[in-house]
């Protein structure tokens, strides 16, 4: 099976080595990829949002798949461009990709499927934003309705920050919406997705804001770990009968079945699993743990999904243990990153030992030196046989990694590790 991976962070660096691990691929391509990427597979200058040169890509390579990673494609309708083409696509509809292009969407679909999640409404008017955000607190949760890149989002206890937040994005022509706060730890649950067929991946917790104790502002993610000791096995029952197959069910009913992976972040509070948000692919960082510790083909998982026959494939099998993502930021993120910096100490992007550093935001220069090229750089991705182990691999690889004025969370998973968890 020959596979083309669109995309260019650490989630598709992820993609591509475990699609390597895969006996079934002969041949892996990725467009635009990164300087990690690269060492694993041939990648290619294409846009990733310019449908007809993804389709011409992916005809010149004889593609026998097409595996779509961020959410911006998936959104301005790639996928279904590859399908007229007649290329097998991993990833929906444009469609289905507005669960996560359209917050208000996503809301009407739960509230159709009988879904719970928090209470919300739209503000598309700067003269209704004060009154609304009146109806809401003590802790307000204002997001920009649409994509994001997970830095739309500011939860406080400050009215005045909230307004702040709201009145810039309704200055930029964004329509806000504000939703009531969802106690609880949060929890990223993976499934794939084939029209009513659902298969869930492991469970994960990202960690959001930008510093150690879940401080500053929200950023796409500094980590991420799985699977979750303190989360019940039926918990993550719970969410797959009461949540995806409730709101997979309700877009075949619209019409626009999921075809991929569909991503649902939840809280799981005191009145039980709650939605925060549903992604239309997979996460990042979340997906980097997740795929260290998968055992079987992901091929095959993505073939099928992609062809409308996941019923048929045997559940996906994991390796014991567990695996740590910590990511290695650029200065000044997640405002407006130093790019340009050389890093020293990152190797090639392959497994060292317990731990892999896969490429994010890296591109190299014509002296062949790796530089910095984006706000989020590069992931550690260490496993062991439990959390302390996986998390004991993946700082010591990050701290022989040098890049001036480089940040990093020193946290992640350790709440977990300390039991500090609770349902």
């Amino acid at each position: 099976m020959r596979v083309l991976v669109i995309g260019s962070g650490a989630r598709e660096h992820a993609l591509v080595l475990a699609l390597r691990r895969d006996p079934a691929v002969t041949a892996l391509f990725a467009a635009p990829g990164n300087a990690g990427i690269a060492q694993q597979a041939q990648v290619r200058p294409v846009d990733p949002c310019a449908a007809e040169d993804v389709v011409a890509l992916a005809t010149e390579v004889d593609a026998d798949l097409v595996v779509i990673g961020p959410e911006v494609p998936l959104v301005l309708g790639v996928a279904d461009a590859l399908r007229v083409a007649g290329i097998p696509c991993f990833g929906p509809s444009a469609a289905a990709a507005r669960i996560e292009g359209s917050k208000a969407f996503a809301k009407d679909v739960m509230s159709a499927a009988g879904v719970r999640t928090a209470h919300s409404e739209v503000v598309d008017n700067p003269a209704e934003l004060d009154d609304a955000l009146d109806r809401f607190g003590p802790t307000w949760v204002v997001k920009d309705d649409g994509l994001a890149a997970g830095k739309g989002v500011v939860v406080t206890a400050d009215r005045s920050a909230a307004r702040e937040h709201g009145a810039e994005l309704l200055e930029q022509g964004h329509p806000v919406l504000l939703e009531s706060f969802l106690d609880g730890p949060e929890v990223s649950l993976f499934c794939l997705v084939d029209g009513e067929t659902v298969v869930p991946l492991l469970p994960a917790q990202d960690h959001k804001r930008v510093g150690d104790g879940d401080t500053g502002p929200n950023t796409g993610g500094m980590g991420a770990y799985t699977p979750l000791p303190w989360l019940p096995e039926e918990t993550v029952t719970a969410i797959v009968e009461d949540v995806v197959r409730p709101v997979a069910a309700e877009l075949v009913r619209r019409g626009s079945g999921f075809s991929g992976l569909l991503y649902a972040g939840l809280a799981i509070g005191s009145a039980g699993p709650a939605v925060v948000e549903f992604n239309c692919r997979f996460g990042d960082p979340e997906t980097q743990a997740v795929l260290a510790l998968l055992d079987s083909p992901l091929g095959e998982l993505l073939y099928a999904t992609a062809t409308g026959t996941l019923a048929q494939v045997e559940p996906p099998r994991w390796r014991d243990g567990a695996a740590v993502t910590v990511v290695l930021a650029a200065e000044n993120y997640p405002g407006r990153p130093r790019l340009g910096d050389a890093i020293s100490g990152a190797g090639e992007g392959a497994s060292d030992g317990n731990a892999t550093v896969l490429h994010a935001g890296t591109t190299q220069r014509e002296d062949g030196a790796l530089i910095s090229a984006g706000g989020r750089v590069l992931n550690v991705v260490g496993v062991g046989a439990d959390l302390t182990e996986a998390r004991a691999s993946a700082y010591d690889r990050i701290a022989a990694i040098k890049l001036p004025g480089s940040h990093y969370r020193t946290d992640i998973g350790l709440a977990a590790v300390e039991n500090r968890i609770e349902v």
